[in-house]
């Protein structure tokens, strides 16, 4: 997410002699690994957080919509600083702070101490996470890279896979007596083996000249989010006061200011927090709410699934966990063909047809949860889950590709920062909405005897919006290059590499 649209002075290769490279990977994959599982991670135990801490539904929304908004106004800054000072020596701030944040979640007395600790989080994911394919790109010489990216594809598809399995066992295993904390206690050794590690094998790099800090700039995304996610959270309990709705309506007047103030900024100094010139291009515009519209999607289903298993049907966090196997799997699955085979021959059609497929899953769901309504089984939802992953996976993989495509080659490292930014907004946004499609469904008072009617039809309610959000997808989607080009190395959906062509980062000895 940092931006590459640097004028790098000539540098040479990396040594490819240099076997420490190899142990700087593996640090870095792990420092991935640790966020990809950490978002993932909490979905699982949110039932049993809300059960041991009597946290409301709006602070459970929060424990996981605070991380992502973090996370997102971060990003960008994040990789800035690491240009400016060092990816290393960012990184190593954002891991030793990210295990700090972890275990003050682990050792949080009450949910507002959670949401507090979940937040750090979220900011320190956005110094470390940036860093790790600089720090690749810094590290390895051209013709290794290509092996290193099949490798961190992999790291992604574990983490997606493993996050919920490794919640759902270390809650359920109620490690001496923690309940759900273990979940955030174990990045502790994690992180201090990393830190410990990383100072020893990484390599320093910097870039020359680096562009500046925009700190208005993100002071104004994240107070614009804010502005709009707080009322939608709390907005129900709260019985829907006129103060939610005026500060939902200023939100649009901040981002409104943001807008002027980058353009202002670009024309002052070049160095934007947003490269608004990008938006004049079509399909990275498409491209930008596709994104955003999918994160809300994701947000929405995610949360929403869990506490319909769990809370609902009243199944215990493993096997909620072992019943989400099948999508992970078929996400994965479909991911790897649609990049390797089916993209290069159909082209856009292939993300089409995946918006197609899962909400042709979502609406599978939607009809077998309302047939067997408590009595359903997981091998009944492994249909629509196979499914609903078969089309996630056949949209994830090749999207930023897609996206990128037509952006000129000097802004591609601004324009994929923005991609991940705006999806992790998405996903904050989706989160706040759960509040409205979900629980705005749902009785603030029920009988025990209520609970899981209600959560079932509060499941149905909502994934009708999930349905609608990725129709919505489909269309935009018509904006996106019918055949996308292949210019930008890189990890889609993570984080691209610099641009093939540009010169090496600058190594500091």
């Amino acid at each position: 997410m940092h931006s590459t649209d640097i004028a790098h002075a000539p540098t040479p290769e990396p040594a490819t002699g240099d076997r420490r490279r190899w142990f700087a990977l593996a640090i870095v994959m792990t420092a991935a690994f640790m966020d990809l599982v950490d978002v993932t991670i909490v979905n699982i135990a949110v039932p049993s957080i809300q059960r041991d801490e009597g946290a409301t539904f709006s602070q459970i929304q929060w424990i996981t919509a605070g991380y992502a908004l973090a996370f997102a106004a971060g990003l960008v800054t994040g990789g800035r600083l690491g240009d400016i000072h060092g990816r290393k020596r960012v990184f190593l701030v954002g891991i030793g702070g990210f295990t700090v944040a972890s275990a003050l979640c682990g050792l949080a007395v009450n949910p507002e101490m959670l949401v507090a600790s979940r937040i750090l989080q979220g900011a320190m994911a956005a110094l470390m996470v940036p860093q790790v394919l600089s720090i690749v790109h810094a590290t390895f010489p051209a013709h290794e890279r290509g092996k290193v990216f099949g490798l961190f594809g992999a790291i992604v598809g574990l983490g997606a896979v493993s996050g919920p399995l490794l919640g759902a066992l270390l809650t359920e295993g109620n490690l001496f007596g923690l309940e759900w904390r273990p979940i955030f206690l174990i990045n502790l050794p994690v992180g201090v083996a990393a830190l410990f590690l990383g100072s020893r094998f990484i390599t320093e790099s910097k870039a020359p000249r680096a562009l500046k800090l925009d700190l208005p700039g993100v002071a104004l995304v994240t107070l614009a989010l804010l502005m709009l996610l707080y009322p939608l959270t709390r907005g129900r309990e709260l019985g829907w006061p006129v103060w939610g709705y005026v500060s939902m309506a200023g939100a649009l007047v901040v981002f409104a200011a943001l807008v002027a103030y980058e353009r202002a900024k670009g024309a002052r100094d070049g160095s934007p927090l947003i490269e608004l010139s990008l938006f004049r291009v079509k399909s990275f515009a498409a491209g930008i709410a596709v994104q955003t519209v999918f994160g809300v999607g994701l947000g929405v289903f995610f949360l929403v699934w869990t506490l319909y298993m769990q809370i609902g049907l009243g199944w215990s966090a493993l096997r909620a966990g072992l019943t989400g196997v099948p999508f992970s799997v078929a996400v994965s699955v479909a991911a790897g063909m649609s990049v390797q085979q089916l993209v290069p021959r159909f082209g856009r059609k292939v993300l089409q047809a995946g918006a197609l497929v899962m909400a042709a899953g979502v609406l599978i769901y939607l009809a077998e949860a309302g047939h067997y309504g408590l009595g359903i089984t997981s091998w009944q939802m492994a249909l629509p889950l196979v499914v609903m992953g078969a089309g996630m996976g056949l949209i994830v993989a090749p999207l930023t590709d897609a996206v990128l495509s037509e952006v000129p080659r000097e802004h591609a490292g601004s324009a994929s920062g923005l991609i991940n930014t705006v999806q992790q907004m998405g996903h904050a946004l989706g989160l706040g909405l759960v509040s409205v499609v979900f629980f705005g469904v749902i009785d603030e008072r029920l009988a025990p005897a209520e609970v899981g009617p209600a959560f079932v039809d509060g499941f149905t309610h909502a994934l009708g919006w999930v349905a609608a959000v990725l129709g919505a997808i489909f269309l935009l989607m018509f904006a996106l290059p019918k055949r996308p080009a292949q210019h930008v190395e890189g990890a889609a959906g993570v984080e691209e590499a610099p641009v093939a062509g540009e010169k090496e980062p600058e190594l500091v000895p």
